[in-house]
């Protein structure tokens, strides 16, 4: 298992990444689809984002990164470079991450995120915030396990369901 940058020999093993979220998980597949319509673009896009360049308003430079096991991609994590917009400060957070839903329970969520992290130290990160549903017990165990503190339960600002908001010391 390794966690690596998006890239064009992939094509295959995100096709089937998208495919688990398409079968299992309709609503969040969306945030992959430009992936399945126009891969190479999809991929220049992630690299543009990681410099800083092709951003969208609220959009702020960001690593893409993706767990591959066996030739497949089973999460997708994505490490924000800072936070400095109300929604990325409120509950976006530097990290985001997904797992392919039947892929879910297997441990690839905490070992991405432990891999991240590190690649966070790398790039001068003193700490990190993250932001999951309060329902969401997984991921709440996911980011305790490695190191979250627990800071607040919040409201986003959109969507009354209560969010967790967590800070992990990399010092």
């Amino acid at each position: 298992m390794q966690l690596i940058e998006p890239n064009v020999q992939l094509k295959a093993a995100f096709n089937r990444f998208y495919q688990d979220f398409l079968r299992w998980e309709p609503a969040n597949a969306g945030y992959y689809a430009k992936g399945s319509d126009d891969f190479s673009g999809y991929i220049q896009q992630l690299a543009a984002e990681a410099k800083g360049e092709r951003l969208q308003p609220e959009q702020v430079p960001c690593n893409h990164y993706w767990l591959v096991d066996q030739e497949n991609i089973v999460g997708a994590i994505r490490l924000r470079h800072h936070i400095d917009t109300p929604y990325l400060n409120w509950e976006g957070g530097h990290i985001g991450y997904d797992v392919a839903p039947s892929q879910r329970n297997q441990g690839y969520a905490t070992a991405m995120l432990r891999l991240v992290l590190e690649q966070a130290k790398v790039k001068g990160f003193e700490r990190v915030l993250l932001v999951a549903e309060e329902r969401n017990t997984a991921s709440c165990k996911v980011i305790e396990a490695n190191g979250g503190k627990l800071e607040a339960v919040i409201v986003g600002r959109d969507d009354p369901e209560p969010l967790v908001r967590y800070w992990i010391s990399l010092i």
